[in-house]
């Protein structure tokens, strides 16, 4: 029977309801430095953006985890693998959209994921600047709401069938040139509704709740869309990465409503 959220408490020793708690406490944290004048940004060796709020945020979610789960894997963004000695795995990336975090604007997110034996157990994206959170359990359900204050509601995608009825949403544009297919996302573009550039964690939390229908990520690790996989599944669509395998571990990602996936990988491929 599906369960809210608030009852998994008991659910794997506390473990899915400590994932929301981790996420949330993380997000709120990065809220310290947001639209700050004092933000240090640095380059790391792929020239992507890093900041003092995303290498804090991450800390604080191994030092959570650690003091409540001692013997669990932390795999993060920041830092190198936390190895633990049970069959739990947590993977973390404390800013997805650090480059919209150090431009003021409010849609980047806090990812954490939970999982067992290398399966997804849990999800959460949440997006500490507009205080939206989506969570996720295997079997459980999706469910989302606005602030602290608002009641979990079902999450469910889009019951859209016609591509050209879809919103498709990505991170970033050239991120298709760059692994050799921008024809795929011109065609794409060219076959949806509508495009647009509300990605990372957030494009996946639209297609979750109904919102957009299809969220394409050309290039990404395991801690981009960990989160992501069961939040997507249990809201009722599909996550597989470009091969068309379910998994988080492709090097690429594609999330839909489910009725359209076929029709997008006919145009990726």
């Amino acid at each position: 029977m599906t369960q809210h959220p608030d009852t998994w408490n008991t659910e794997h020793e506390g473990r899915l309801s400590a994932m929301t708690e981790v996420a949330t406490a993380a997000g709120k944290h990065t809220l310290k430095y947001f639209r700050s004048d004092s933000l240090v940004i640095d380059a790391k060796s792929d020239e992507s953006p890093v900041t003092i709020a995303d290498r804090e945020a991450e800390q604080l979610v191994r030092k959570l985890i650690t003091a409540k789960f001692p013997t669990d894997t932390v795999q993060g963004e920041e830092f190198a693998e936390q190895t633990g000695t049970s069959r739990y795995r947590w993977v973390v990336d404390p800013i997805d959209g650090t480059k919209s975090f150090v431009c003021g604007v409010p849609l980047y997110s806090t990812l954490l994921a939970l999982e067992w034996d290398g399966k997804p157990l849990g999800g959460v994206i949440f997006i500490p600047a507009t205080g939206e959170i989506i969570v996720a359990a295997t079997g459980q359900g999706s469910w989302f709401k606005n602030s602290e204050a608002d009641d979990w509601n079902r999450a469910a995608v889009s019951k859209k069938a016609d591509i050209a009825e879809a919103v498709f949403v990505v991170s970033q544009v050239d991120s298709f040139a760059n692994r050799g297919a921008a024809d795929a996302y011109l065609n794409l573009e060219k076959a949806s509704w509508l495009t647009r550039s509300w990605g990372d964690g957030y494009g996946y939390l639209m297609v979750a709740t109904g919102r957009a229908d299809i969220m394409v990520d050309p290039i990404c690790n395991a801690w981009d869309v960990a989160a992501i996989l069961p939040i997507i599944l249990e809201a009722g669509g599909k996550f597989t990465d470009w091969a068309g395998i379910e998994t988080c571990r492709g090097g690429d990602g594609v999330g839909t409503n489910g009725r359209l996936h076929d029709a997008v990988m006919k145009i990726l491929s």
